[in-house]
């Protein structure tokens, strides 16, 4: 190659050198390393031609100055999915394996204006109310439920034992499921975002919000769903199971990402078991360099118009990479100057993550608790043999294989909390089969024994 050829190399396994095509998102090259792709995408500009899935394209903007502008112009780029052109001249299968992230439901994400205002309003009032002292002893408590279940054996799986559970019993327990729906819950995000039965698992997990909904309208309690549904913005019933769905769906599935992504972290660089105590500047390296939203934030133009130098047709579906954003040029010099916060991991503008802070304790707490219950935890196999889940989405861990001195942990439950659980598992008990016993189910018991 001549040295002064400076045309982008497309990394392995990318069709697009040479061709024309887009640049896909989605397989195991994407997966396996995709800084690559990232590097390659930016020599087309601050926004470049790809493929979510077979026949789904889009633009995805992978410089900050152009992602913050695309972001925080509400009024040129709007989020209702009903104006996704693609999709709705039938280009796009229903079928298609990145549609139930990118369709059109009534929640805040895909709504603009004063409907987004007072949808967005409800619920960051809502989470807003969450006490970090509860949510510290949540995360404690269901951590040590977690650890208890593989602390013996002095091997885990951190992804499948751990991080994919935790997050989804903390949720459980925020928004004040009993058991039987509980169990569902956790059936139906699992499914949605492993892709197994996922149209089943969605409806499900919508099936279960409608329970969950009557439930606090005849018994409000101390729980996020309570408090959105006394909000005054005054959710109806089919507004309320779409924000819960939402909450609980894509509250869940970032968080586990980003719990098993710090971990990681955590177990492949040497310098914070060194220096010790770091476990939140782990936390912040992850969310510049492995976040664990990669690329979303789906919008779309209102009328044609120009981002950066890219032209864009009404309709048209556009997405944000952070994962390209956060790791650009622009954002080096940031960093380096101490600036650790000034990534995009948690979105901007007006549909940045309403869940922010109670992400980054539940992270903290959870980590913090394994790494207190399991001093000595390692990688139990080599780094470069770690997969990563393919999709154009998320960065998430297929497995995290770890190894430790066996123990076995004390069960701890403080008695007021031990009580309020063993009344949700008596309610849930009178209306549901003797036999049926899930995971969070099986948590409760496990709590008041």
């Amino acid at each position: 190659m001549n040295p002064h050829d400076t045309a982008p190399v497309p990394p392995p396994g990318c069709p697009a050198h040479g061709s024309g095509a887009r640049v896909p998102l989605h397989g195991p090259e994407f997966a396996a390393d995709p800084q690559a792709y990232y590097e390659y995408l930016r020599h087309y500009g601050a926004a470049a031609p790809v493929e979510l899935a077979p026949g789904v394209e889009a633009t995805l903007v992978t410089d900050y100055a152009a992602a913050l502008q695309l972001l925080q112009d509400s009024g040129t780029f709007r989020k209702d999915a009903r104006r996704w052109r693609a999709f709705n001249e039938g280009k796009i299968s229903p079928d298609s394996p990145v549609v139930p992230l990118l369709a059109y439901r009534s929640n805040c994400m895909f709504a603009d204006g004063a409907d987004h205002l007072r949808l967005r309003q409800a619920v960051t009032d809502s989470m807003a109310r969450v006490d970090t002292r509860r949510l510290s002893r949540s995360t404690e408590q269901i951590s040590g439920y977690l650890i208890s279940q593989f602390a013996a054996r002095g091997s885990a799986d951190l992804l499948g034992d751990y991080a994919k559970q935790l997050p989804l019993f903390v949720f459980n327990e925020l928004f004040g499921c009993p058991a039987d729906i509980g169990d569902r819950v956790l059936f139906g995000i699992s499914g949605m975002f492993d892709g197994v039965n996922a149209e089943k698992a969605t409806a499900v997990l919508f099936q279960a919000a409608g329970e969950l909904v009557a439930l606090k309208r005849r018994k409000p309690g101390d729980d996020v769903t309570s408090w959105l549904m006394r909000h005054e913005a005054g959710l109806d019933d089919e507004e309320m199971v779409h924000q819960i769905a939402l909450l609980l769906g894509a509250g869940a599935e970032p968080l586990r990402n980003l719990l098993g992504n710090t971990l990681h972290r955590l177990l492949t660089h040497e310098r914070y078991a060194r220096e010790g105590g770091l476990i939140d500047e782990a936390l912040d390296d992850t969310l510049w360099e492995n976040p664990p939203m990669a690329n979303y934030a789906p919008h779309y133009p209102a009328a044609d118009t120009e981002l950066a130098g890219h032209q864009l047709q009404a309709g048209d579906l556009v997405l944000v990479s952070f994962a390209a954003a956060n790791t650009g040029p622009a954002l080096t010099a940031s960093r380096q100057a101490g600036s650790n916060r000034a990534h995009l991991a948690w979105s901007a503008g007006p549909h940045a993550c309403p869940s922010k802070e109670p992400a980054r304790h539940i992270t903290v707490t959870a980590v913090e608790h394994l790494l207190n219950e399991l001093p000595d935890v390692e990688l139990a196999v080599p780094e470069d043999s770690l997969t990563w889940r393919p999709g154009p989405f998320n960065r998430a861990l297929a497995t995290l294989p770890a190894r430790f001195t066996p123990v076995r942990p004390a069960r701890r439950a403080e008695p007021g909390q031990a009580a309020a659980a063993a009344e949700r598992e008596q309610a849930a008990n009178a209306t549901r089969p003797a036999e049926h016993k899930g995971m969070w189910s099986q948590f409760l018991n496990w709590l008041t024994r």
